[in-house]
């Protein structure tokens, strides 16, 4: 079975809010040297964004980073709090033959967690890159990370996936 990362929320309006316990363009460095891990392996990208339901034109900064998006990824644009629902994304996985998603992204209780929840749900393997995500608030992080992602998968940083000797 395949493994993907899954990135979440990395769009320059949420990137610039007030996050702990890592800021913004923190996470969304860690999260672009996941992407390009990935790619070198061969492994799926999925990069999720939200869009606003019920609002004539979204807000400024809504679009993904700056060149996130690289040829041959999965672009997911959801209307709720998790990625899963409405999007096709489990139909698209499941034809990747993923078996293993790898979280990160913003926000840690919001986005990231939801689509954890789901994946878990749907029967597929969880791995959280707890310093590829943050939080509104370094205590909310610090519990869903210590607390929360462990009853769900692994919980590892962004050098087991980028550093060749694990760390």
């Amino acid at each position: 079975m395949n493994t993907a990362l899954v990135l979440i929320d990395l769009m320059p309006r949420i990137v610039a809010l007030p996050l702990a316990p890592y800021e913004g363009e923190q996470v969304l460095a860690r999260c672009r040297r996941l992407a390009e891990a990935f790619r070198v392996q061969g492994r799926p990208v999925v990069l999720v964004r939200v869009d606003r339901p019920g609002v004539a034109e979204q807000p400024p900064g809504s679009g993904f980073a700056e060149g996130l998006v690289q040829p041959g990824d999965v672009t997911v644009v959801k209307h709720t709090v998790g990625a899963f629902q409405g999007t096709g994304l489990d139909a698209r996985l499941r034809e990747l033959g993923v078996g293993t998603v790898v979280l990160g992204g913003l926000v840690t209780t919001m986005g990231v967690e939801s689509t954890a929840r789901a994946a878990s749900d749907l029967g597929y393997e969880v791995e959280f890159v707890a310093d590829a995500m943050s939080g509104f608030a370094a205590d909310e992080h610090e519990f869903a990370v210590g607390r929360i992602f462990p009853r769900f998968g692994e919980v590892r940083r962004t050098a087991d996936y980028t550093d060749p000797t694990g760390g």
